[in-house]
């Protein structure tokens, strides 16, 4: 059985954005993550909506996180270096989920795509797909 790292994960981001915002890490196991936050005021823009910031660092940290667990051997970190999000819709309460799934998994790049979702509803309200650059070691 491949080893869950989620735990992992929630620990680690204690006192950075991720954990400021909430993120919840629900699975997360090489190639695939899925996390969620539940929604308050934090994750709202001043009109009422979700803030399309709070979408992306759901999305992106998915993606990152699971870049980390999934890095080729020789591989010691990574940076984003091209991302983008289609809207699609909005969440004003409940639960907001993320399915982030490596689509390519290189020895110098990584990319992944993830979906967001209203949880009550399975509502899709963003598609976000970013690129990784594998960072090796110098020397």
């Amino acid at each position: 059985m491949t080893e869950d790292f989620s735990a992992a994960l929630t620990t680690g981001q204690t006192g950075f954005l991720p954990d400021l915002l909430g993120l919840q890490w629900q699975m997360a196991v090489p190639g695939h993550v899925k996390g969620r936050f539940d929604v308050d005021k934090r994750h709202m823009a001043p009109n009422g909506f979700l803030h399309a910031a709070s979408v992306i660092a759901l999305a992106d940290s998915a993606c990152g996180y699971g870049c980390v667990i999934s890095l080729p051997e020789g591989g010691a970190s990574f940076t984003t270096i091209e991302l983008k999000s289609n809207f699609l819709g909005t969440a004003r309460d409940g639960g907001v989920a993320v399915e982030a799934r490596l689509v390519h998994g290189g020895k110098t790049t990584q990319v992944w795509d993830a979906v967001v979702t209203v949880e009550a509803t399975g509502k899709t309200i963003a598609l976000f797909r970013c690129t990784q650059m594998i960072l090796r070691p110098k020397g």
